[in-house]
């Protein structure tokens, strides 16, 4: 997380941008965002899907 300090930084510079390039950034962190909540998706999936991946039918898949 960001602390105060960081965030009046980073509220600082971004206010010195041109809007286009605020666009942009809130582009960025949008992808940053989303690439987040995608790996926090796959660790909680790996439990769950663990049995079905790693069984003894599909061992020979394993080799490929």
């Amino acid at each position: 997380m960001v602390d105060d300090a960081q965030a009046k930084r980073l509220m600082a510079k971004i206010a010195a941008l041109p809007a286009e390039r605020v666009a942009q950034v809130e582009d960025f962190l949008d992808f940053l965002h989303d690439r987040e909540r995608a790996r926090a998706f796959a660790a909680a999936s790996t439990s769950a899907f663990a049995a079905v991946w790693d069984n003894f039918e599909d061992a020979a898949y394993d080799a490929l």
